[in-house]
């Protein structure tokens, strides 16, 4: 963790407001990716983001630095969320209709297509572990170098890399059954 970003968790811990709005614009979109790779659903994602973020004010007092990005802790939080909601809700999800689609904006089938090969990039990355999906979507979606994923999961930069190459060979398969359901 970098002294910067030490002090501006010290400067939210004392209810510092700014401080916790430069935590949140840092870190939303990577969670808000993080979550949205596992739902499927623009809409829950946000919902569960926006409640990640609550939770990390409620909760700033009590962190405490082990060394690792305050980002780490934030995927936990987001992570025992998303087990929340899976319990609440199952698993299943419903794919919302494309707003453009509905508007009558942009090419129907364009954005069928689109929606179609997302839906089943979600279904294939569900059937990856945990860890794995971290690593893709934070390799690939959010682009953070391997360095940065040790950091985050606490693990060295060979692992991350091992992680990355078994994880990809899942999804490739995982992609190639969705494929092979769908036909």
């Amino acid at each position: 963790m970098s002294d910067d970003e030490r002090g501006l968790i010290k400067r939210a811990q004392v209810g510092e407001r700014s401080a916790l709005g430069v935590l949140y614009r840092q870190h939303q979109p990577a969670i808000f990716t993080y979550l949205y790779y596992r739902l499927g659903d623009q809409a829950a994602a946000e919902d569960l983001a926006a409640e990640v973020f609550v939770r990390m004010v409620e909760q700033i007092e009590r962190y405490r630095d082990q060394g690792r990005p305050i980002l780490a802790w934030l995927y936990t939080i987001a992570r025992n969320l998303l087990t929340d909601h899976y319990r609440r809700n199952g698993r299943a999800q419903l794919m919302p209709l494309d707003e453009q689609l509905v508007a009558g904006l942009g090419n129907p089938v364009a954005l069928t297509d689109r929606r179609l090969d997302e839906a089943m990039l979600v279904r294939a990355l569900r059937r990856l572990t945990d860890i794995q999906k971290q690593v893709i979507v934070g390799r690939f979606v959010e682009e953070r170098p391997n360095a940065e994923m040790a950091t985050i999961l606490g693990k060295t930069e060979g692992a991350i890399k091992s992680l990355q190459h078994r994880a990809l060979a899942a999804l490739r398969r995982a992609i190639e059954e969705e494929s092979s359901d769908e036909a």
